[in-house]
């Protein structure tokens, strides 16, 4: 079997499950990012693709690569995949699902606990020598604790209620919003309740986005979502940051319709200087918490995410059907 990995070497010995399959096959590496002519040029005869969680896989490439059983993300996201083209041509494509739901979950909790706890400007105060100054002000505008929020989630799946499970542990009154209303039974357990979008934008001190990237979802944080905020509410994003529309979240930050937003995930990647959330007026940035798009990337993240992977070489090796399949075969 070959296997034709566009990634970090790396970082793939790093995460190594060293399974029997990696000793039998033939493995072949090109650089993220790597144009067409190259996937062909290494791996035109290849049976398994392992792809960046953020790659592009034209229906073009997969068409060409006659060989090709299995197109497998590194991580969770799968939509720069041609999935279309990959069911045509009869090629599972496979997913990480779940593998770094507990992780992203505490990354959504840290950005939310930063902005109510105004943990970067804290920080540059302290820095800076004006630690009282900064104290005192904070004492009369007040900190509001995170068990006395609403937290609102956006999307339900395996993220959405493992930061359900944390945010209960705070004492957090929870609703959510996904295209299809969970169970009775899940409701209770987590302590659910269900609301339309809108609705839950309104009761929201926090929003949290835990949502796939669909045409449906696509800038669904708009100009008409966040009008119906809090004004002092926060959003989250340590999901996509298609899910949001740039400019509008822009103007709501500079207007002051939002306290703020804690963002781990901006569209495009990479970020650049110059992206209409990062290039802020001073008189609202601070009101801004960043973090580099490394929810999910933890250690333990990584060592799931690339067992899976070997695991489903593996079956596909033996004839079998791999597990996640996220494409319908």
């Amino acid at each position: 079997m070959k296997i034709l990995i566009e990634g970090d070497p790396a970082r793939y010995d790093r995460y190594s499950p060293h399974l029997e399959i990696q000793k039998t096959a033939e493995v072949v590496f090109v650089p993220r990012g790597a144009d067409q002519e190259t996937m062909l040029k290494n791996g035109w005869d290849a049976e398994v693709l392992f792809v960046d969680a953020i790659s592009r896989v034209e229906g073009d490439l997969i068409r060409k690569m006659k060989n090709l059983k299995m197109i497998h993300s590194e991580g969770v996201a799968f939509d720069g995949i041609d999935t279309v083209a990959a069911r045509e041509q009869g090629v599972y494509v496979c997913n990480n699902k779940g593998a770094n739901a507990d992780a992203v979950a505490e990354q959504a909790i840290f950005l939310m606990l930063a902005l109510l706890r105004a943990g970067i400007s804290g920080d540059a105060a302290v820095r800076r020598g004006r630690q009282i100054e900064m104290k005192e002000r904070r004492m009369v505008e007040g900190i509001t604790e995170l068990g006395d929020c609403t937290v609102g989630l956006i999307g339900l799946g395996d993220i959405g209620l493992a930061a359900a499970r944390r945010l209960a542990a705070f004492g957090c009154r929870l609703c959510y919003y996904s295209p299809h209303r969970k169970s009775p039974e899940l409701e209770e357990k987590y302590g659910l309740e269900y609301l339309p979008l809108y609705r839950l934008a309104s009761v929201s001190d926090i929003v949290s986005l835990h949502a796939a990237v669909t045409p449906e979802t696509q800038g669904m944080i708009d100009e008409a979502f966040l009008s119906r905020m809090k004004r002092n509410a926060y959003l989250i994003n340590t999901a996509r940051g298609e899910l949001v529309d740039n400019q509008a979240l822009r103007a709501a930050l500079i207007q002051g319709l939002i306290a703020g937003a804690g963002l781990d995930t901006v569209a495009p990647e990479p970020v650049t200087a110059d992206n209409p959330l990062v290039d802020l007026p001073e008189s609202c940035r601070d009101r801004v918490v960043f973090s580099p798009h490394l929810g999910g990337i933890t250690t333990g993240s990584f060592r799931r995410m690339h067992r899976t992977l070997w695991e489903n070489a593996s079956r596909i090796s033996r004839g079998e059907k791999p597990v996640n399949i996220v494409n319908g075969l």
